[in-house]
């Protein structure tokens, strides 16, 4: 077996960067203690979500990537020997900034960064207001506890790029996220799109044959409830883990890499791809001609 084990950070956060940057690192201390290989952070944890409103004060919270955090994150991952996933608010320059993640490497050396592609404008998600969508294209990180690929949050509603970055190579996909509940919705609501936003992440993982690492963030911020609910699927998307709905946690969690072979094996999908018919994805829409 070649197991690795995953360390996810669910928290709260505030409107101090600096807290916000320090709470994290505590707890990724202590998911290292636990035997955490590779530790992740849920989208902008060093802010609250300002992007459920337009305010353009928010672009204050940017910084270059790679910048301060990013140096703090590679101290940290040096000393523990452990790769970091973590999601930033990148400012590129004046007036061009990104929703980005940074990957560094279990020695501390700086792999590079993912910029979300997808980027939503949804009431309560105006990102379209902050945020360029990305222009690196999708990436695989080749780190020394495996191949990380990186998606954000509204990319994980997309099977195409999850299987874009499987065909690259990646022993697993990582999804820093931020979503939430509106306060005026009932539970009947809730429930459905929480299983819905599961559902499609385990589909990818089921569809591409590899484990599946998500993570949320909880509190309450602007009349919004951030579900939490991070969790791990296995490749064939069983659930290792899921995290409770409101609790700040530290989650460690094994994967077996070696699944990822046994799976493919089994259920062929890569082996019985089509290729020479998918031309017709690369629309907008297919319009039918009238008849």
């Amino acid at each position: 077996m070649r197991i690795v084990n995953l360390g996810l950070i669910q928290m709260s956060c505030t409107a101090d960067p600096a807290a916000n940057l320090q709470k994290a690192l505590q707890r990724m201390e202590q998911a290292a203690d636990q035997g955490a290989q590779i530790i992740c952070t849920q989208e902008l944890f060093t802010s609250l979500y300002f992007c459920d409103r337009e305010d353009y004060r928010n672009f204050e919270l940017a910084e270059p990537v790679p910048g301060p955090t990013t140096e703090a994150l590679m101290a940290f991952a040096r000393k523990r020997q452990v790769v970091v996933v973590a999601s930033l608010f990148e400012k590129r320059a004046s007036g061009v900034f990104h929703n980005t993640a940074v990957v560094i490497d279990a020695d501390g050396r700086y792999l590079g960064k993912y910029r979300k592609m997808h980027i939503p404008d949804d009431p309560g998600y105006y990102e379209k207001f902050y945020f360029t969508p990305g222009d690196l294209g999708y990436r695989v990180f080749h780190t020394k506890y495996g191949n990380v690929g990186v998606l954000i949050c509204w990319d994980q509603w997309y099977p195409e790029a999850a299987r874009i970055v499987s065909l690259m190579g990646a022993d697993l996909i990582v999804y820093p996220t931020a979503i939430g509940w509106a306060q005026t919705q009932d539970e009947a609501t809730n429930r459905e799109q929480y299983e819905a936003w599961q559902i499609i992440q385990r589909a990818h993982a089921v569809a591409n044959g590899l484990p599946v690492a998500v993570i949320n963030r909880v509190g309450v911020e602007n009349g919004m409830r951030f579900w939490g609910g991070s969790f791990v699927a296995n490749p064939f998307g069983s659930l290792l883990y899921q995290a409770s709905h409101d609790q700040e946690e530290t989650i460690v969690q094994p994967v077996d890499l070696d699944q990822i072979g046994h799976y493919r094996v089994h259920w062929p999908f890569l082996r019985d791809r089509r290729i020479d018919s998918y031309q017709p994805i690369i629309k907008r829409f297919i319009d039918q001609s009238a008849s």
